[in-house]
């Protein structure tokens, strides 16, 4: 479950951006949610602030709001910021506490989705279960993030890393399959990519980001097309197809 917070002193602004969170969550069928209001940084400091993302209104009664980024940072605790200000000159004082993003007042719907378009890609990433390989007695943990491709030869599946290190061992493609998400493709009967690492694909060839390149079968070029398309819109990316 994905949990916002929204912190702002004035009630119709929370409002606001608690509809336009709901709204936007409402059409992503795959994640649940729940979306909590707070008054001002004081009562949010004193929740369990657990939360996913966090709105923040940058001008309320001390704790402002960039005093209580600092406090949650101070407390280790990794949400994704977004402040919500009047003032884009606020906006480069939130990069000492690693902010998300920003939104100005008033609030435009279309710059809202492409935040939250992003925003949900990186909590993806972030939530997703890395892969747990047991090979004999010993075990590895590798983050989905780390997996360019894998490939099937024989009884092993060999999946290829960001640091160029390969890692081989006993499972059946379609299972791998099953335990990854959707930024992974399954491009060829012996190939999964990941589409993060895609920079395109030509004559039943796919580029990969590093230069190396792994194939696609003909009947499913079309279908990659479309899913990298999908997957970069739902992170706020721009894609085009030549």
């Amino acid at each position: 479950m994905i949990k916002f917070a929204v912190c702002d002193d004035e009630p119709f602004m929370a409002k606001k951006i608690c509809e336009c969170v709901s709204k936007y969550m409402q059409q992503r069928m795959d994640w649940d949610y729940c979306i909590s209001s707070f008054s001002n940084g004081r009562s949010l400091l004193e929740s369990p602030c657990d939360f996913h993302v966090v709105f923040l209104d940058i001008s309320m009664e001390r704790p402002n709001g960039m005093e209580t980024a600092k406090i949650l940072r101070q407390r280790k605790i990794h949400c994704l910021l977004i402040f919500i200000t009047v003032l884009k000159e606020y906006v480069f004082e939130a990069f000492q506490v690693q902010a998300y993003d920003y939104l100005v007042k008033p609030i435009d719907d279309l710059h809202f989705n492409h935040m939250m378009n992003r925003a949900m890609a990186t909590l993806a990433q972030c939530i997703a279960k890395p892969i747990v390989l047991q090979r004999g007695n010993s075990c590895e943990v590798i983050p989905l993030s780390q997996i360019v491709y894998c490939e099937v030869q024989g009884r092993k599946v060999y999946i290829h890393r960001e640091n160029g290190k390969t890692i081989d061992y006993y499972e059946k493609l379609n299972d791998f399959e099953q335990r990854v998400d959707k930024r992974f493709f399954r491009c060829h009967r012996s190939y999964i990519v990941n589409l993060d690492y895609v920079c395109g694909s030509h004559a039943g060839q796919i580029v990969l980001s590093e230069g190396s390149t792994i194939p696609v079968s003909r009947l499913r070029e079309r279908e990659l097309a479309e899913a990298l398309l999908r997957y970069m819109k739902e992170k706020g990316y721009g894609y085009e197809i030549f």
